[in-house]
């Protein structure tokens, strides 16, 4: 099998099943309690967090582990919005993951008017675009910072201006763009952030929230005081240490796995145009590396993913949270990419451990499935 679908989850770090298994056969105390049992487990918590707070230029106390990226794009949403008592506004992008754009429409229904803003033909979000919508009404702007279909990284710090001179916040869903792209939450000047272990080499079921000190925000769970009292819940130790394990291992590698993906990326790029594919690649020039979102013409994707599939290869029409639905994707639609080439769309994104053969085979197998549409 050649897994070329990173987007949607990455393989678990080998050195992040290793943090964890101490703490799921031996160390399997609750941090909460105060005997000396739980003092190993107490320590990791504090160290994880640190962590991780390093990976992004934070403090510790802004990380606020969840279970992903859906809930910490939910919490930031719905908790800006509940902890005033007006409603205030909330702009977003139409390209956004589902995880916000359900949020989005959520809030909606409780009466909190949202924005979508447009973007260009290459995904980006303007900073220009974004000024034309916002008022002095809005609270909050939510914007991804790489896409997950296409892979286009926005120009988050010129959005956060943007949003801070109308005096309201910043939230990114970063869940693709951590562990894979260098993030300073102070340089770009960010609120919040969301990110998701199980894309960069970490377990699923546990992520983070970054929220800046002194940004207001309604807690997630009531309950104990877990979390600062903000996220009440006993803590998924194992899945913390694996995480913040697998996002210490990345963002050290950054460069190294940067210069490999791009690699592999244009030799793809370079046989499917050699065999002169009729093709547009979708995104922008600033990408996520790895992510090669191709629209082929007159060509159905799913018949291609299906035959890709029996060919052992494992590839994507889009979102992994959206891929039970054969319409084209709401990323697809707001590009305008055109209808002939539209729904002859895939997503292939590979990972640090693919490699260059395997990058060969799934070039030469979309060669052949294409030549005999």
């Amino acid at each position: 099998m050649i897994y070329a679908d990173n987007a949607a989850t990455t393989k678990l770090d080998i050195d992040a099943f290793e943090a964890m298994k101490p703490f799921l056969l031996e160390e399997f105390g609750n941090a909460s309690q105060p005997y000396s049992f739980s003092r190993t487990v107490k320590k990791a918590l504090k160290l994880s967090r640190s962590i991780i707070a390093d990976c992004i230029g934070a403090y510790p106390e802004e990380i606020y582990f969840t279970s992903g990226g859906t809930e910490s794009n939910n919490w930031a949403i719905k908790g800006t919005m509940l902890v005033y008592g007006d409603t205030r506004a909330t702009i977003t992008s139409t390209i956004e993951h589902h995880a916000v754009l359900n949020a989005c429409a959520a809030i909606e229904r409780m009466g909190y008017p949202v924005v979508y803003l447009p973007v260009d033909k290459k995904g980006i979000v303007h900073a220009k675009s974004l000024q034309k919508y916002i008022c002095d009404n809005t609270k909050l702007v939510t914007i991804m910072f790489a896409n997950n279909e296409i892979g286009t990284v926005q120009p988050i710090k010129e959005l956060a201006m943007v949003a801070h001179k109308s005096g309201a916040l910043f939230h990114t869903d970063a869940v693709q763009a951590v562990g894979h792209i260098p993030i300073n939450v102070r340089e770009l000047d960010i609120d919040m952030l969301s990110a998701s272990a199980h894309k960069f080499n970490g377990p699923k079921g546990i992520g983070f929230l970054y929220v800046r000190k002194g940004t207001a925000i309604h807690p997630y769970a009531d309950g104990g005081s877990q979390e600062f009292g903000m996220r009440a819940g006993t803590e998924n130790i194992a899945a913390i240490v694996a995480m913040a394990t697998a996002l210490k291992k990345n963002v050290e590698n950054i460069s190294i796995f940067t210069e490999k993906l791009l690699h592999m990326e244009n030799l793809l790029i370079n046989m499917l145009s050699a065999a002169n594919i009729d093709y547009i690649r979708n995104g922008s020039e600033e990408r996520l590396h790895g992510n090669i979102n191709l629209s082929f013409k007159n060509v159905e994707g799913e018949a291609m993913l299906h035959r890709l599939d029996l060919m052992g290869i494992c590839v994507s029409m889009g979102s992994a949270c959206d891929s039970v639905k054969t319409q084209k994707s709401h990323v697809i639609q707001a590009i305008d990419v055109p209808d002939e080439y539209a729904k002859g769309t895939i997503r292939i994104s590979l990972g640090a451990s693919n490699t260059e053969d395997e990058v060969m085979k799934i070039a030469k197998a979309l060669i052949k499935i294409i030549n005999t549409f």
